[in-house]
């Protein structure tokens, strides 16, 4: 049964890493509440603004430009491909300087190509500054990081997939947002050349002081500093009078940690050690809300679910992994067809409904990025759901059930390319619900594979769903406007990945901490 005061009231925490047991989005006073609401209002704004020129695009910009079908299509591309390397970076970086610093520098650094788009004057111009402007899609990883390390894995599924939800949600508002105000400062005076121009200053504004919203307001770890956070289990388990030996929280990324019978090691590196002793069993101040847990599985968190600094040596095997596979395939299905659609949606609906002419295609558009304020978050629960009584198999089974369902419908679009506006909207909205669910889905499980390395995992997946909509945005390129055609052939390659990637455990074997 549900509980409506969760929604507001200070959850219980796990005792070693002090992660919310339920999600408090309606207490912005709340740590973890306010938390919440930075991950998932930083990634809307900077969503938002990432997909900015998509809406003006097809008509405005490109008359203004004088840009040519394949140019608007070469710089949809170039706009995931600077998102792409961002992530595969902001993955590590999370892990080393924390992902709170992370999503700020993603936010500010994004902010200033934003605001010099006014300055674009040529194809070539757009396709710079958009490559530019791509380093906002960067942010979800960090979004995502900061939003696991705040929440336990009872409910960490629920919450990346509303944080993502709701900051997806910014590919729909852009489609509502930027028509609107463009038209608007049209009616007050300026010419189209000069307002679509104009138009960009808002983005920028609300970015930066959402950036330094998220460094004043908000910590990077519930135990306080990132690079303390080692300290600050280590504190934890003492104050619950936990004994042991000192207990690798691993040199390398893929080891496993000794047994508490392992003799201590030598060295004090607070980076890789963490040292139990005996202690009289303390209860400080703040500890109020504490879950009741074994000391077994204090132990089980603080060996293997604590973020370790990574080093390139040490971060190949997790790249590598199959685990790290089954993740990156499902998103370069789900999340790059969703990247490729959103970018030539509003295009799509102008040529089989040409009446409904720039502002409503937009609006019809903005509907598909919309959905993700439900569908994303309902795939994320659903999934938390089946781990509550199956493990961490109910979660994979989830995602490739979703993306085989998601190939169902593309294909059905794609083989009608509908020219009733009821038929082609129902179609999508069906699409869009497996789809954005299999998202949310997928973020559920990240948490669960490879938990020490939690960046290093959540950038290579975040990354291999920009990959997919570059590989989705060329095959839109090549095809003109045969916009059916691509939805058929992503359809059929969504389904055939997930079944090649069905077999493959959800963990590795062995592996301590993410049951």
């Amino acid at each position: 049964m549900l509980d409506p005061t969760l929604l507001w009231r200070a959850p219980e925490v796990n005792p070693v890493n002090r992660k919310a047991r339920s999600i408090p989005g309606l207490n912005p006073f709340n740590l973890y509440g306010r938390v919440f609401f930075f991950s998932w209002f930083g990634f809307m704004i900077a969503f938002w603004s990432w997909y900015a020129f998509p809406p003006l695009l097809p008509v405005t910009i490109k008359k203004d430009l004088h840009l040519t079908q394949n140019e608007i299509s070469n710089s949809n591309i170039i706009a995931l491909c600077a998102t792409l390397l961002v992530r595969l970076v902001a993955g590590p970086s999370c892990d080393r300087f924390g992902p709170r610093w992370t999503f700020a520098g993603c936010l500010l650094l994004g902010a200033i190509p934003t605001a010099l788009a006014g300055t674009v004057t040529s194809a070539a111009g757009l396709m710079v500054l958009r490559f530019f402007v791509g380093i906002l899609g960067g942010s979800f990883v960090p979004c995502q990081v900061w939003s696991t390390g705040f929440f336990y894995k009872n409910v960490v599924g629920t919450a990346n997939a509303l944080t993502a939800g709701f900051g997806n949600a910014g590919g729909g508002i852009t489609y509502f947002l930027m028509p609107a105000i463009f038209d608007s400062l049209v009616g007050d005076g300026l010419r189209p050349h000069v307002a679509w121009r104009v138009d960009f200053i808002v983005p920028f504004i609300c970015i930066t002081v959402v950036a330094i919203g998220l460094i004043v307001c908000c910590p990077d770890t519930p135990t306080g500093k990132w690079s303390e956070r080692h300290l600050a289990a280590q504190t934890n388990l003492a104050h619950h009078g936990i004994t042991g030996a000192v207990v690798d929280v691993p040199g390398e990324l893929t080891d496993r940690a000794t047994t508490g019978t392992d003799s201590p090691s030598n060295g004090s590196d607070n980076e890789k050690k963490l040292g139990f002793e005996a202690t009289e069993p303390k209860q400080p101040a703040g500890f109020a809300h504490e879950a009741q847990i074994g000391e077994q599985q204090m132990l089980d968190t603080a060996r293997g679910e604590i973020v370790v600094k990574p080093s390139f040596r040490e971060a190949l095997p997790v790249v590598f992994s199959a685990q790290t596979l089954v993740t990156c395939g499902g998103y370069f299905c789900s999340f790059g067809a969703e990247l490729a659609i959103n970018s030539i949606l509003g295009a799509y609906y102008l040529k089989n409904f040409p009446s409904l002419k720039q502002t409503g295609t937009g609006n019809w558009a903005a509907m598909f990025g919309l959905l993700n304020v439900v569908f994303r978050p309902l795939g994320g629960y659903i999934s938390d759901q089946l781990y509550q009584r199956t493990g961490v198999w109910g979660k994979k089974i989830l995602i490739h059930a979703f993306a085989v369902l998601t190939g169902v419908f593309l294909i059905a679009i794609g083989t009608t390319d509908p020219h009733n506006r009821n038929t082609m909207f129902g179609l999508i909205a069906g699409m869009a619900f497996f789809l954005e669910a299999g998202n949310g889905a997928n973020f559920s499980l990240v948490p669960h594979v490879h938990p020490h390395a939690n960046g290093i995992v959540s950038g290579c997946t975040g990354a291999a769903g920009n990959f997919g909509g570059i590989i989705f945005g060329i095959i839109f390129r090549y095809n003109g406007k045969d916009y059916g055609r691509v939805f058929w052939i992503i359809g059929i390659m969504t389904i055939a990945i997930n079944l090649a990637l069905c077999w493959i455990r959800p963990i590795p074997k062995g592996q301590i901490g993410g049951h």
